[in-house]
């Protein structure tokens, strides 16, 4: 029965990514479009909208959902926490407190915000992003390793997550309109900033995590049965912790670097997922969670760039339109079971 669900998943998958590549504001025949992955570029333009639009967005949203589904999923374990998320620990409001430097900061240190510089720009919100998140994150590794309880952990990634909106508050209040609309632009999130070169890192970084993150299922699942009968089974609660916040962290990090703070996905999946496999044995929900954020994802990137839509709708908008609806009716049928 299990296995028909992941060949369902399979199916929508592939379903999902043709209609990405065929839905947009400009119509391209289905059969133009397998003759420009056979390789025919008669037709330049829509080549050019294929390969270098298209195709990134759709599979940048297969990986980037699919990476914080698992993050998601990895930060409920380690909390026991349903209301957990990737952004439960502050790590992503560490990537937008890079970005607003970039986009904020160096326009009234420098003259001109590096966010305006082209690909210059675009590599420096990059890494400010990434550099953010991993300075947020090790500082939650390091306060791992002074409190005991994960209620406490917990707190103090709310309280860094504060701390950072705060920070990005006052640059917001002290910046130019122009960066201002620029930095809220960005973390309304977008699959489309990824392309080329960038696209094919981005792939090989999540398919490299994603395996790394699956191999995290058996602690985890010994996780679910208390720290003390964990500790008594042999497992290493505090490496153990460390560890599955160091692979939520990371995967949390590259995908915002890339395509800003993707928000709902991470939160509601591994809910939506447990729910269709009525299982918590993570050897099949880690890569279940994998495919149904490939899934939303996709689904909400099709939503965004429908035919009537002036370029594309904000992603973080689309999530959450689209999914939150469906978990609670999924959650609700759950409950009167």
């Amino acid at each position: 029965m299990k296995v028909s669900k992941f060949i369902i998943l399979f199916v929508a998958i592939v379903v999902l990514l043709i209609v990405n590549l065929l839905i947009g504001s400009i119509h391209i025949p289905v059969k133009e479009v397998c003759r420009i992955l056979m390789g025919d570029d008669s037709n330049e333009i829509w080549t050019n909208i294929v390969f270098s639009s298209r195709l990134p967005q759709a599979l940048t949203a297969v990986f980037a959902g699919a990476g914080l589904a698992i993050s998601g999923l990895q930060m409920q374990t380690v909390f026991r926490n349903p209301l957990a998320g990737p952004s439960v620990l502050g790590i992503s409001n560490g990537s937008a407190l890079g970005v607003a430097f970039v986009v904020l900061l160096s326009g009234r240190i420098g003259g001109v915000a590096l966010s305006r510089l082209g690909y210059l720009g675009d590599a420096a919100m990059s890494v400010a992003a990434i550099a953010g998140a991993l300075a947020v994150m090790l500082l939650i590794l390091w306060m791992s390793q002074k409190v005991k309880g994960n209620v406490t952990l917990l707190i103090i990634g709310v309280m860094i997550g504060y701390l950072a909106n705060a920070i990005i508050g006052v640059l917001k209040f002290l910046s130019p309109e122009e960066d201002v609309k620029a930095f809220v632009v960005w973390g309304l999130g977008s699959f489309s900033r990824v392309s080329g070169d960038e696209m094919m890192l981005f792939i090989v970084l999540m398919c490299i995590l994603i395996p790394l993150a699956c191999l995290l299922a058996k602690p985890m699942n010994l996780m679910l049965l208390g720290d003390l009968y964990a500790a008594n089974l042999g497992l290493n609660i505090r490496r153990s912790r460390l560890l599955v916040i160091l692979s939520s962290g990371i995967l949390v990090a590259i995908v915002t670097a890339y395509c800003g703070p993707i928000m709902f996905i991470g939160l509601a999946v591994p809910h939506l997922t447990r729910t269709l496999f009525r299982t918590s044995d993570h050897r099949i929900i880690m890569p279940a969670t994998a495919l149904c954020g490939a899934v939303l994802a996709l689904f909400c990137n099709f939503v965004a760039r429908m035919p009537g839509f002036e370029g594309a709708l904000p992603v973080n908008s689309v999530t959450a339109l689209v999914g939150a609806p469906v978990v609670a009716a999924i959650l609700f049928g759950r409950r009167e079971e």
